[in-house]
């Protein structure tokens, strides 16, 4: 039987004394940690009050269509789940491979080209436009490193890692693990939708949307293999999907406020995405042997969101 109870109060002591020791051992990934978490807050404050000016309620709504989109293709995606115990490895390596090349894709086309354009406006020329954007990608990739450092989750290569990842019951890792994943996805539909550009956001959300499908089959189906139950696989893969409206909503308030938060938010969600990408999607897909299946899998995402950006931009 699965553990499921989460740690108590009277052992926040030991969290305390752990997460405090483990920053003294990943010095590097504490301080880039601090470093975003302080410009994120930063950010989102200052985008507080450019979610209240009249043209940012599109943005808003857009932003949580998209990432309801995505929880919704997240859930269809692992409902299958319900009835297949598992499906060959070699099929979802190239499933996870397609989904990593329309990130990667997405990141190229729907975050880094619209970042640079707009920084070389802001700033008059394609130095400071490409700086900021670079900035925001530095930013995201210290969160991610921060996060991945810290987060007790669990992967299927490497095991349990994080802080205090022993004092969580298993299924807590899988779902930090899963969290690690999808909100960065979300973040980067809600800055997509920032300035409610659907040539914009529409490319990026669609591709996103689309990749949630396998992806959340994927999920489901380790969750099975880890000895979950059909219904509680499906169902936390599929709640899995709500973080990226809560991603879509942080990443418009990111760049919905001074000027320079939109290229460098974009730039921030890239980060972001192309960290997981390389991160945990890749060396899943390679873990088992399949690297060419998989591989030909990224090229046909990548692909297929270069024609939806194309179609749809």
């Amino acid at each position: 039987m699965i553990d499921t109870t989460l740690p108590s109060a009277s052992q926040g002591r030991t969290w305390r004394a752990t997460f405090t020791e483990h920053a003294r051992n990943h010095r590097w990934a504490a301080s880039g940690l601090a470093v975003a978490a302080l410009a994120v807050i930063f950010l989102l404050l200052q985008g507080v009050y450019g979610a209240l000016t009249s043209s940012v309620p599109d943005s808003l709504r857009l932003a949580m269509l998209g990432g309801l989109a995505g929880f919704a293709a997240t859930a269809l995606g692992a409902f299958p789940a319900f009835f297949l115990g598992s499906l060959p490895a070699k099929i979802q390596d190239s499933m996870l491979g397609l989904a990593a090349g329309m990130m990667l894709a997405a990141s190229a086309f729907s975050l880094i080209l619209p970042g640079l354009e707009a920084g070389e406006a802001l700033t008059g020329g394609p130095f400071g436009g490409a700086a900021l954007v670079v900035a925001g990608m530095a930013l995201g990739v210290l969160l991610m490193l921060g996060l991945d450092a810290f987060l007790p989750h669990e992967h299927d290569s490497t095991g349990p890692c994080g802080a205090g990842h022993e004092r969580c019951a298993r299924v807590w890792l899988f779902v930090f693990a899963i969290a690690l994943h999808n909100l960065p996805e979300g973040m980067a539909i809600g800055v997509a939708f920032s300035q409610a550009d659907l040539s914009v956001g529409l490319p990026l959300a669609s591709a996103i949307a689309l990749q949630d499908i396998p992806e959340g089959l994927a999920v489901a189906l380790s969750l099975r293999a880890a000895g979950f139950r059909p219904g509680v696989a499906v169902l936390v893969a599929a709640l899995s999907g709500l973080l990226e409206p809560v991603g879509a909503f942080m990443g418009v308030s990111l760049a919905s406020g001074l000027a320079f938060a939109y290229p460098v938010g974009l730039g921030l969600a890239a980060g972001a995405m192309i960290f997981v990408v390389s991160h945990e999607v890749i060396p899943e897909t390679h873990r088992n042997g399949h690297q060419t299946p998989a591989t030909l899998g990224l090229m046909a995402g990548f692909a297929l969101m270069m024609v939806l950006d194309t179609a749809l931009g």
